[in-house]
């Protein structure tokens, strides 16, 4: 069994996903818009004009899959109650993708020293996503 995270950005998917390529190095490794649906949309089920918006979309993040999609593309994503962790290989790439997450983010913990991790820290991307950045000391 695994479990992988789905994130819903309420219209603004294609963006994160741009994002997450540039800072995390995220391969695309599936794509599909509401219009390319095998089967119509329920009526009422994404706003119109929304077509073109990402119905589903499989990343590959380092070993994890992370799932996505533009969902009902209300135009405010909420992202509350977890974070997804993020292990770094040393101290550097821990400080490199902390500062890639921070651009336009909220630093909720500066990325420092601590009794458990040689690096760690959490932020909130841009788009409200909430990442800890770790290198753990073992």
């Amino acid at each position: 069994m695994q479990v992988q995270p789905y994130l819903f950005f309420d219209g603004r998917c294609e963006e994160a996903i741009e994002f997450y390529r540039r800072t995390l190095g995220a391969e695309v490794q599936m794509l599909m818009r509401w219009q390319d649906s095998p089967e119509p949309c329920p009526e009422g089920t994404i706003p119109p004009g929304s077509e073109n918006k990402v119905m589903h979309a499989a990343l590959q993040i380092g070993g994890t899959t992370v799932m996505a999609s533009d969902g009902r593309c209300g135009g405010a994503p909420t992202f509350q109650g977890f974070s997804l962790s993020l292990d770094a290989a040393d101290d550097a790439e821990a400080k490199r993708l902390f500062e890639r997450l921070s651009d336009g983010g909220q630093v909720q913990m500066p990325l420092g020293k601590t009794f458990f991790a040689s690096s760690f820290g959490m932020v909130a991307d841009k788009f409200g996503v909430s990442w800890m950045v770790i290198k753990p000391t073992m």
